[in-house]
């Protein structure tokens, strides 16, 4: 037991001197070490471990030190570990970032960009498609549009354009004239017939005349009366006549606008819908004026019309020409005022129908 004590004693003062032999520098880094690892065993929430943090700084603490100097420290790991840390923040330093597999994500801007040209381009496919972006500075593949539009659940092929008669009506509105006759009867139970020209493009209602019976000589020469009172600019603008297949639309009334270069277009028995513009306005007419009105004749129910159809044409809203009259249509939007006293009537059919404008 004697022998052991002074063998201690005797090491005490070897251990000071081999300390002083040694640099400031690894002696505070080993201080450092050890302090650090007694803040991780302090730690007791839920156990001690080592967070990223306290890797980092026992590798680089590490680090400064010899490979005999840290296998003689009393340490939380091994110096295998520590060496491996280390060897994890250098890689995580000169690593690129990891990419999943698979090509890079295209931008969001391109994504939408192609979605827009396929819902505004009803017949353009995803063949189409790239040779409009590529004027436009994205050059892109076929499959990568093939692979937009279906994701977007878009048919990428171009059979998903629409040939329906509306859309054939929206395209071609400002070539088309329709024409079409309705009856009204009087209070005397005598039945009157209006025949009546619209306008697809600007929703224009044009009353070409009133008779009792309709015939094939009456509606010819209506029609060479409408014609001349037209422009030949807007004469030689009409493409397509639509009618119904009343016996009174002979081929002479027919040969009136082929003659002007317009092609005919008879509607579909029982299908109303193909002349479903000039329907819409018989049925405006009737709800907001003749049926409301007791006609007595020939003579009343002209000026009824003429007038009803000068509202529809001078001041009516329509939501096609964004809620502006067909008159109006191209004419600059009114000033906004916040004065309601400055707004005036005007009353048409005897106060049946009001129309309100601001004061000048």
């Amino acid at each position: 037991m004697t022998f052991h004590l002074v063998y201690r004693f005797g090491c005490l003062p070897l251990g000071w001197l081999r300390l002083l032999a040694r640099s400031s520098a690894a002696k505070d880094a080993e201080i450092l070490v050890l302090r650090h690892q007694l803040t991780v065993l302090q730690r007791t929430s839920p156990t001690p471990a080592f967070t990223p943090g306290d890797r980092a700084l026992l590798a680089a603490l590490l680090r400064l030190l010899s490979k005999r100097h840290r296998s003689a420290l009393k340490l939380l790991v091994t110096p295998r570990t520590v060496l491996r840390w280390h060897a994890r923040l250098v890689a995580k330093k000169w690593t690129y970032p990891h990419r999943g597999p698979g090509r890079p994500a295209k931008p969001e801007a391109l994504r939408a960009l192609v979605l827009r040209l396929a819902r505004e381009n009803n017949g353009w496919g995803y063949r189409r498609i790239p040779g409009e972006l590529i004027n436009l500075g994205w050059k892109v593949a076929v499959s990568t549009v093939w692979e937009i539009l279906q994701r977007a659940d878009i048919d990428p092929a171009p059979r998903r354009a629409d040939r329906s008669w509306a859309k054939f009506l929206t395209a071609q509105a400002k070539g088309i004239l329709a024409v079409d006759v309705f009856h009204v009867d009087s209070v005397f139970l005598r039945r009157f017939f209006v025949l009546f020209f619209v306008e697809h493009g600007s929703r224009r209602v044009r009353i070409a005349g009133v008779t009792r019976n309709v015939t094939a000589q009456w509606d010819t020469q209506q029609a060479r009366n409408l014609l001349m009172s037209l422009d030949d600019t807007h004469t030689a603008g009409i493409r397509y006549l639509i009618r119904d297949n009343a016996g009174y639309f002979t081929e002479g009334f027919d040969a009136v606008f082929t003659a002007v270069g317009a092609r005919v277009v008879p509607i579909l028995p029982g299908v109303p819908r193909m002349n479903a513009i000039a329907e819409r306005w018989v049925g405006s007419c009737r709800r907001e004026a003749t049926d409301r009105i007791l006609i007595t004749g020939e003579r009343h129910l002209r000026l009824v019309v003429d007038e009803y159809a000068d509202h529809h044409n001078e001041h009516r809203p329509h939501r096609s020409l964004g809620q502006r009259s067909p008159d109006s249509a191209d004419a600059p939007e009114p000033p906004v005022v916040d004065d309601p006293s400055r707004v005036i009537r005007r009353n048409r059919l005897g106060g049946l129908i009001h129309e309100y404008a601001q004061v000048a």
